[in-house]
């Protein structure tokens, strides 16, 4: 399987349990591989027979900015569902690095692999 990969997307939204959390916005930074055959597209040199990473970046960045995910984890897994449901990918990898949630560390987050069912 191919590898098709956006790497340190920002995206701005509301995440966090704590109050404080809940009444700002926080970058967080999405690096995503996404399996993807991309032999036709290499044939035929066309946009349409390749999955199209900015139309990939386009929908997450509007559906991230507009949630309001308690944890990292539940916005992790419906990040993943909207690669698998809404596009042509059959396994996803997905870092979502919350930056300097804790003091002293440059970045923490979750990593998740999930395949397509069928």
């Amino acid at each position: 399987m191919d590898i098709v990969f956006i790497q340190g997307l920002k995206i701005d939204t509301v995440i966090g349990i704590y109050d404080w959390e809940r009444q700002i916005r926080q970058d967080i930074t999405l690096d995503i591989e996404m399996g993807f055959d991309i032999v036709p597209a290499s044939k035929t040199d066309h946009i349409d027979q390749t999955l199209d990473y900015k139309a990939v970046s386009k929908r997450l960045i509007d559906f991230v900015e507009n949630s309001e995910f308690q944890l990292v984890e539940t916005l992790a897994e419906k990040i993943c569902e909207i690669i698998l449901n809404e596009f042509e990918v059959m396994e996803v990898k997905l870092t979502l690095n919350k930056g300097q949630a804790v003091t002293g560390a440059q970045g923490v987050g979750v990593i998740i692999n999930r395949h397509k069912n069928g």
